[in-house]
C-alpha cells in the first residue's frame, strides 16, 4: 500500500532498506536537480564530513548509503539514493535525503516528489511526498529524513527549504564546505603596482616650482619658462603700472617746447 503523505507526517517503514527516488520534470528554463543524503548522529549533526552522500562524494565509506546514477524515465527525471538501514552505525540516528538545485531555484522545478520504495523489490512506492517549496527561492530543499523509532524506522515528509544552496545545507549539519573555506582565504593574485604619489599643490601666492606638473594657480600664469633676461626683472607692484625702461628716460636732442598760450605768458 503506498502512502500519499503530507507535510510533516510519518510512516512506520517495515523495509529493511530503502530506495529514495527524487522525481521532477525537465524542461526550458528548469534547473537541474541533484540527490544528497547525510548522516546524522544523536545530536542531529554529522560525524564527520564522510557523512554526506553526493554527487563529490556519491558513497559512504560504509557502502551502506550511496547516491546512484541519474535516470529518465518517460518525461521525468529521477536520482536516487539507497539506504541499508538494518546495518547502519548504531550512531546513525537520521538520513536525511534532500535535494539542491543548479540552475535557478526551486519555484521552476515542475513536479518535484520522493517516492519511497524497498530496495529488496521493484514493487509499488511504500510513500509518496509531493515537495512544495514554501517561498520560491529556496536552492536546497530537505526532502524527508528516515529516522530510528525503538527498533524500527520511520519516514517523515519534512519539505523544509535554504536559499543558500547545498553549501548552506551542509553547513547546517556540521560539514565542513571547501567552497566556504575558499571563499574566506585571501587572494593570491598578484596585487597591481601602486601609483606614484602624485606632487604636491604650490602653496597659494607662490610660483609651482620647476619639475612640478600641476594645474597653475588661481589668478597666476601658467608655468611656462621665463623669456631670457639679461637681468632679473623686477616684480611689478600690486596695484601700479611697471616701470618703463631707462632709455625713456634720456633727453631727446630734438625735442622742444611748443608756444606758451596767453594763460602762461608773464604780464
Amino acid at each position: 500500500m503506498t502512502h500519499t503523505m503530507m507535510k510533516g507526517s510519518n510512516v512506520p517503514l517495515d523495509a529493511t532498506a530503502v530506495r529514495a527516488v527524487l522525481r521532477w520534470t525537465p524542461g526550458s528554463g528548469v534547473p537541474d536537480v541533484d540527490a544528497s543524503a547525510l548522516l546524522l548522529g544523536p545530536g542531529g549533526r554529522v560525524r564527520s564530513d564522510e557523512d554526506f552522500v553526493f554527487y563529490n562524494q556519491p558513497r559512504h565509506p560504509s557502502g551502506l548509503v550511496r547516491r546512484m546514477a541519474k535516470k529518465r524515465e518517460g518525461d521525468a527525471l529521477t536520482d536516487t539514493v539507497e539506504a541499508d538501514l538494518s546495518a547502519l552505525d548504531a550512531g546513525v540516528d537520521q538520513v536525511v535525503i534532500a535535494a539542491s538545485s543548479d540552475g535557478g531555484t526551486f519555484q521552476n522545478v515542475r513536479d518535484l516528489r520522493i517516492l519511497l520504495y524497498d530496495a529488496s523489490g521493484d514493487g509499488e512506492p511504500l510513500a509518496v511526498f509531493d515537495v512544495r517549496p514554501e517561498t520560491g527561492e529556496e536552492t536546497a530543499i530537505i526532502c524527508g529524513e528516515l529516522y530510528r523509532r525503538g527498533d524500527g524506522w520511520k519516514f517523515r515528509a519534512v519539505a523544509q527549504g535554504y536559499p543558500t544552496g547545498l553549501v548552506g545545507l551542509a553547513t547546517a549539519f556540521g560539514i565542513s564546505v571547501d567552497e566556504a573555506e575558499a571563499a574566506a582565504e585571501p587572494s593570491s593574485a598578484p596585487e597591481p603596482p601602486a601609483a606614484p604619489p602624485s606632487p604636491p599643490a604650490p602653496a597659494y601666492g607662490y610660483p609651482p616650482s620647476d619639475d612640478a606638473v600641476t594645474r597653475p594657480g588661481y589668478g597666476y600664469p601658467h608655468n611656462a619658462p621665463p623669456p631670457p633676461q639679461t637681468a632679473p626683472a623686477p616684480a611689478p607692484g600690486y596695484g601700479y603700472p611697471q616701470p618703463a625702461a631707462a632709455a625713456a628716460f634720456a633727453p631727446d636732442p630734438n625735442f622742444r617746447l611748443p608756444p606758451m598760450g596767453p594763460q602762461f605768458q608773464r604780464r
